[in-house]
């Protein structure tokens, strides 16, 4: 069998969540740490490469008996066949591919009726052990409560492996669930929700078979 699906649903974010968008100069006083944001609307978003690369190592991680691989060629066959291995004698793409991840029509429209910025500027205080000496500094946040969309295909490469790699795939989301995207979640920050989880069929050559296997999967991603 032959076929892409889609995976959609929401990261919904219940702390700060800040994905860093890049050091670059700045002004005394200004933030010192920015966000990653759509260059169309200047808004919060999630790189697809920040989520796959946490679900990855979350991943990883547990299926290794909580020590985590130091290369993604060690990582455990079910990562591997996920999320592609650049192993040399058989290099391979994952069989997920990543989108960025853009702010709901929703969050963007609550933003807008209730006059609400959608980032913050939390002050940090890192003091040297050494000197108690404090050193100041300012982090942008995207606020929480944003939705934003998530859209991942998921290419049929072997029909008896699907349920297993979907499954795999709602491991990876509870394990998210329970940690945090971003940067600096052991000071509270990325903690996520993951919910309204669906499959569709985009394509496919075998339309009925598909179908039966897709509602499985959405079974599967229901208790994420």
């Amino acid at each position: 069998m032959f076929g892409k699906l889609e995976i959609s649903g929401i990261i919904e974010s219940l702390t700060g969540l800040h994905i860093g968008g890049g050091s670059q100069f700045a002004a005394i006083g200004a933030v010192d740490s920015v966000v990653v944001k759509d260059i169309d609307d200047d808004l919060p978003m999630i790189p697809g490469s920040s989520l796959k690369g946490k679900l990855r190592s979350l991943l990883s991680k547990q299926l290794s008996n909580g020590e985590l691989p130091k290369e993604h060629n060690s990582d455990p066959e079910l990562v591997r066949r996920l999320f592609g291995h650049a192993d040399k004698k058989d290099p391979k793409t994952g069989r997920i591919y990543f989108s960025d991840i853009f702010m709901s029509e929703e969050s963007k429209k609550r933003l807008d009726s209730e006059d609400i910025d959608a980032t913050e500027v939390k002050f940090e205080n890192t003091i040297s052990r050494l000197t108690g000496v404090a050193n100041p500094r300012q982090i942008e946040r995207a606020i929480k409560g944003i939705e934003y969309r998530i859209s991942l295909i998921y290419n049929i490469e072997d029909e008896s492996e699907i349920e297993e790699d979907f499954k795999t795939l709602k491991t990876a989301f509870k394990l998210l669930k329970y940690d945090y995207l971003g940067a600096a979640g052991s000071r509270g920050y990325g903690r996520v929700d993951i919910k309204d989880l669906d499959v569709n069929v985009l394509i496919t050559n075998d339309d009925e078979k598909v179908d039966e296997i897709v509602e499985r999967c959405k079974s599967i991603l229901k208790e994420v």
